[in-house]
C-alpha cells in the first residue's frame, strides 16, 4: 500500500521558519529580513502542526550562529543557495529579532568553586555515551546508576540549567566520581552531578551525546563539532586533537548520530542524504549519501571509510520542469553505531534513498569489519523506499523532484534508531527498530532475521524513531506515531511503550499513550492533541524503564509488568541555576534521557517537527 506523509520543507534539526511571522516577532514591517523570509521561506512553512518544521517559538530561541550553520552548510543550504550573503544575514536578523545575545561566558554563573573542579584520575566510566555500554543496551544496573527501582517512585528536581538558545535533546555521559558531560549553549560542559556546577567548558556547537573513552590510559571525551571530530581531556577540557570526520573520497556530510570508541578507533557516522535539497524544484536531485569513517583514536588520522553507495550520476530521468535527475543518493547514517566486539564488527543502521536508482543499502542494518572497513553482512528491511522532502508537501501534490513520480513507493521509513547487541537464551542477537514500527532481531553472524514484530503502520516520525533499549529480557520499543503524519484516512496511531520477548519476539506488555492537555498544558504543549507519543530513546535502570513523551512528560515503568511507577511533567518555566537565562521545558525527544551518579537527567525542549521548544537540562534525585 502506498503511504505518503504530509510534510513541509524543514531542516531535520532546525526549520527555517513557521508561519508568516506574527507580531510576536517584534520587528519593524520594513525589516529587510521580513521580505526575504516572505519571498523564500514562508510559503513552505505554514503548517508546523503537521510537518517537520520547528515552531516559531523554537526558531526565535535559536542562536544566530546555529541558523547560519543550517543555512550555509546544513540541510537547508540547498534551499538558501539562491540567497545572497546579505539576504542570509538579513533573514537571520529577522528571525532572531528581540533575542538577547547569548554571551560566550554564560557558564561563568555556574562554575564550581576553584577547589571543586577536579575530576578523579581513577574514576571509571559509568556511561560511555548514548548507548551507555559498548553494546548500546541503554541498561544500567542499580550499582552503575546509583539508583534502585524503588528510588524512582519518588523523585524531585535537584537542579536545572538553561542553555542559551534552543535545547538539542542530547544526553549525558558519566564518570563514577559524579562528573557528567553534556553539550548545549554552544559548549561541551563537564558538570558536577550533585550540584550542577561546571568544572570546565569547551567551546563548540554539537548535537551529539559526548562519548567517553581512553587514549594512552587517559580518559578523553570525543564529539563532533561541525564536520570535525574533537577529542579533549576529560579531566581538564584541554584539547587532545582535532581532525576532519569526513571521508577522503566522495561525498561527506553532517554528523548527527554521535561517535563511538571501538578498540583503537573512533567511528564516525555521516548523515548526508539530499533529503532536504530535493525539495528545491531547481535542484538536480539528488546528491549526498551516508558513510562511515574510522579514525585512529590516538591522533585522529584517517584509517578507512565506507560508503553506502557510489557517487551519483545522471540517471536519465527529467522532472516536469525539465531538471535532470541524479542518483543514487540517500541511505544516511542518522544513528549512533554500535561495536559488536565478539565479531569485531561495527553495526550501523541506514535511512531511505532520496533519488533513483534505489540501493540495497537503504533502510538497512549493515555490519562493517572494524579492521578493514569491509561489509561483513547487510540486511535491507525495506526496499524501494525512495523519498525526499519534495514528496506530498501538504497540498496533496508532490513536488517535481519527488522520487515516487518516477517509480517506487517512498515512505520515509528509515532507521533513526541505532542497533543493540544483546544475549538471550545463550544466543547473541542484533536488535534494531524502524520508523515503520518494526522491531527486528537479527543473527549477528549473517544478518538473517530471527524474528520481527510490527506496531501499527509507522510514520515518517516513527514508529520507532530515535532509539531502543533492552533489559536483557525484552526488546523495549517506544512508539511515536504522531497524528496527522499519514495520508491514509484509515491510519490508526498506536503511540506508547511496547515490549517483546528477546528470544521469541512474542509481545510482553504495552502501554498506550494518551494526550494530556488538561489545564495549562493545553497552551504550554504545542500541538498537544497530536504530539504525545514516545519518540526519545528509553533508558533502563535496575529493572525500571524510563521513557518520555513529545508532551514533555516522563514515565517510569516496571520493566517486568509495565506498571507505571512514576510520572512527572517537565513542560513550562524552569528555575535554572543560571538565572540570567530564561529556562523552559518542552518536548523530550532524540537522546534526551540519561542517568548516573544517583540522578536522572532529562533534556527537555525539542522544537523541531512542530514540537514544543525548550532549553533546559533537569536533574532529578530521590526525595530525601
Amino acid at each position: 500500500m502506498k503511504l505518503r506523509t504530509t510534510m513541509r520543507l524543514a531542516a531535520l534539526g532546525v526549520g527555517l521558519g513557521m508561519l508568516a511571522l506574527p507580531a510576536a516577532a517584534q520587528v519593524a514591517p520594513d525589516h529587510p529580513g521580513r521580505a526575504v523570509f516572505n519571498k523564500s521561506c514562508a510559503a513552505c512553512h505554514d503548517n508546523p502542526g503537521a510537518t517537520r518544521a520547528a515552531t516559531l517559538a523554537s526558531m526565535q530561541q535559536q542562536a544566530p550562529a546555529r541558523l547560519r550553520e543550517v543555512l550555509t552548510t546544513g540541510v537547508m543550504a540547498p534551499m538558501a543557495a539562491s540567497l545572497s550573503p546579505q539576504e542570509i544575514t538579513d533573514v537571520i536578523a529577522f528571525l532572531t529579532a528581540g533575542q538577547a545575545a547569548a554571551s560566550a561566558t554564560w557558564t561563568d554563573a555556574i562554575m564550581c568553586a576553584a577547589d571543586k573542579r577536579g575530576v578523579s584520575p581513577t574514576a571509571s566510566i559509568v556511561s560511555a555515551g548514548f548507548g551507555v555500554d559498548q553494546n548500546q543496551t541503554r541498561n544500567f544496573s542499580a550499582a552503575q546508576a546509583g539508583l534502585k527501582k524503588a528510588d524512582l517512585a519518588n523523585l524531585e528536581v535537584a537542579w536545572s540549567i538553561a542553555f542559551p538558545g534552543q535545547g538539542g535533546g542530547t544526553g549525558a555521559s558519566v564518570l563514577s566520581d559524579g562528573t557528567i558531560y553534556v553539550t548545549g549553549g554552544q559548549k561541551l560542559i563537564a558538570l558536577d552531578a550533585k550540584t550542577g556546577c561546571a568544572k570546565w567548558t569547551y567551546a563548540g556547537q554539537s548535537r551529539n551525546t559526548p562519548a567517553i573513552g581512553e587514549i594512552g590510559g587517559k580518559k578523553v571525551v570525543a564529539l563532533a563539532i561541525g564536520r570535525d571530530i574533537h577529542v579533549v581531556d576529560a579531566a581538564t577540557g584541554a584539547p587532545v586533537w582535532k581532525a576532519s570526520g569526513q571521508p577522503v573520497t566522495g561525498t561527506g556530510g553532517n554528523i548527527r548520530g554521535g561517535v563511538i570508541f571501538a578498540k583503537d578507533k573512533i567511528v564516525v557516522p555521516i548523515s548526508a542524504s539530499g533529503v532536504g535539497s530535493g525539495a528545491n524544484p531547481r535542484t538536480e536531485c539528488c546528491t549526498g549519501h551516508g558513510s562511515v569513517v574510522a579514525l585512529n583514536a590516538a591522533d585522529g588520522k584517517h584509517v578507512w571509510e565506507y560508503h553506502t553507495m557510489k557517487e551519483p550520476e545522471y540517471n536519465g530521468q527529467v522532472s516536469s520542469l525539465g531538471v535532470k535527475q541524479m542518483g543514487p543518493s540517500g541511505a544516511p547514517i542518522w544513528s549512533v553505531p554500535v561495536y559488536d566486539a565478539k565479531r569485531n564488527n561495527i553495526i550501523v543502521t541506514s535511512g531511505e534513498n532520496t533519488s533513483h536508482p534505489g540501493t540495497d543499502t537503504s533502510d538497512a542494518v549493515i555490519a562493517i569489519n572494524l579492521d578493514t572497513g569491509k561489509v561483513a553482512w547487510q540486511y535491507q528491511a525495506m526496499a524501494a523506499d525512495v523519498w525526499n522532502m519534495a514528496c506530498d508537501t501538504g497540498s496533496g501534490t508532490n513536488g517535481p523532484n519527488c522520487p515516487v513520480l518516477f517509480g517506487g513507493d517512498g515512505r520515509d521509513y528509515d532507521f533513526g534508531a541505532g542497533a543493540v547487541v544483546v544475549t538471550a537464551g545463550g544466543k547473541d542477537i542484533i536488535l534494531a527498530g524502524q520508523k515503520s514500527g518494526h522491531a527486528w532481531a537479527l543473527d549477528p553472524l549473517t544478518g538473517k532475521v530471527i524474528w520481527s514484530q510490527r506496531v501499527g503502520e509507522g510514520t515518517a516520525l516513527g514508529g520507532i524513531h530515535w532509539g531502543i533499549a533492552t533489559d536483557g529480557v525484552n526488546f523495549i520499543a517506544p512508539i511515536n506515531d504522531p497524528l496527522g503524519m499519514s495520508a491514509n484516512k484509515a491510519f490508526i496511531a498506536k503511540p506508547g511503550m511496547y515490549t517483546f520477548d528477546l528470544k521469541t519476539g512474542k509481545p510482553a506488555w504495552s502501554y498506550a499513550a494518551q494526550p494530556d492537555c488538561a489545564g495549562a498544558r493545553a497552551t504550554l504543549v504545542t500541538n498537544c492533541e497530536t504530539k504525545y507519543g514516545f519518540s526519545a530513546a528509553p533508558l533502563v535502570i535496575d529493572g525500571a524503564i524510563v521513557g518520555a513523551t513529545l508532551g514533555g512528560q516522563v514515565f517510569i515503568f516496571d520493566a517486568t509488568t509495565g506498571a507505571v511507577i512514576n510520572r512527572f511533567d517537565t513542560v513550562g518555566p524552569a528555575k535554572p541555576l543560571n538565572k540570567d537565562v530564561v529556562g523552559n521545558g518542552g518536548s523530550i525527544d532524540a537522546h534526551g534521557i540519561s542517568a548516573g551518579a544517583g540522578m536522572i537527567f532529562i533534556n527537555s525542549g525539542y522544537g523541531s517537527f512542530g514540537q514544543t521548544g525548550g532549553n533546559v537540562l533537569i536533574a532529578y534525585r530521590p526525595k530525601k
